[in-house]
């Protein structure tokens, strides 16, 4: 198989669809990585940023206001990356986050063909509550976690280095070879290569070991 049949073209994503519950998501075949983190991580940003798409996910000025989990296809077939909602500062009733937080639950738990999670969190302001409830999912669930520090150019390289660092020990600390971890900026489009380089992985595994033997 030639090498332009195994690439995925991020900048190729196109909207699916929506979905409120897990049985009106695409059929569970293929490959898929989710995007989650806190309102006003960066989340919307760093997907436009890897699709070099600025319409593709949603941004808003009011945090939260993305309560459906949004299905993105790739150049490959069966292959998508997906927005899950944000959470924290939105200004919504708690029965309406409880509804969101039961159908990402049932999400995480039961979508066989999720690959890996990228967490996004805000460099200066990493592991919150949801944060952790993320990484103890993953925990629970052996699933692949790849942290995204966003808005790192927010801060000046040695404190942006020593949260990476701090984190990264954290992390491996209670996931081990799970968990990834890396900086990111859609501002200055710092490590993108990076963030695609993990999702290749994760989406492309069988290829990636042809590559390797």
């Amino acid at each position: 198989m030639s090498s332009d049949q195994i690439t995925v073209h991020y900048n190729s994503a196109k909207f699916n669809k929506s979905a409120a519950k897990l049985h009106q998501c695409p059929e569970d075949v293929g490959a898929e990585v989710a995007f989650a983190g806190r309102s006003n991580a960066g989340k919307s940003s760093a997907i436009n940023t890897l699709t070099n798409n600025g319409k593709l996910a949603r941004t808003s000025k009011t945090p939260g206001r993305t309560q459906l989990i949004n299905f993105f296809d790739l150049n490959v077939e069966g292959v998508r990356i997906v927005d899950l909602p944000g959470y924290g500062y939105a200004k919504v009733p708690i029965a309406m986050k409880q509804h969101w937080q039961q159908h990402l639950d049932e999400y995480l738990q039961k979508r066989q063909c999720l690959q890996g999670v990228v967490l996004v969190m805000d460099i200066r302001h990493p592991m919150k509550e949801f944060d952790h409830m993320m990484v103890e999912w993953c925990q629970t669930a052996h699933m692949p976690l790849h942290i995204l520090l966003t808005k790192s150019d927010k801060l000046k390289k040695g404190p942006a280095q020593s949260t990476l660092l701090t984190i990264r020990k954290e992390l491996t600390a209670v996931l081990g070879d799970l968990v990834t971890v890396q900086t990111f900026s859609a501002l200055k489009k710092q490590n993108v290569d990076q963030l695609r380089h993990r999702l290749d992985a994760w989406l492309l595994p069988d290829m990636d070991q042809e590559d390797n033997e």
